[in-house]
């Protein structure tokens, strides 16, 4: 019985310890257009243009998410970073679609 116990005490225990994970962060304002087309990190094109329409939607203290606005926000977007590689994303939304920092 007290084997049995110890068995099921410490098993309780193994499962009560958290996994360990690496905690991953990325500086948005330093992403290239590049890392972003060649999806050269662990986010999508789609997770970063999301991630930015929410940055500067919450900068201009706007909660409206119009999903045909930023499909075509995100296409301008990714037609410009083809050609400006070398650019910030950060960059390439203010000069494509006029938004301020």
């Amino acid at each position: 019985m007290k084997l049995r116990l110890l068995l099921t005490s410490a098993l309780f225990l193994f499962v009560q310890i958290p996994t360990m994970q690496a905690q991953v962060t990325i500086d948005v304002s330093k992403i290239t257009c590049e890392q972003v087309v060649m999806e050269q990190f662990e986010w999508t094109q789609r997770e970063v243009v999301f991630w930015l329409n929410g940055y500067y939607n919450g900068k201009r203290s706007s909660t409206i998410v119009e999903p045909d606005a930023v499909k075509k926000n995100a296409d301008k977007l990714t037609h410009y970073c083809y050609d400006h590689r070398d650019t910030t994303v950060m960059d390439a939304v203010k000069n494509v679609l006029g938004f301020d920092k």
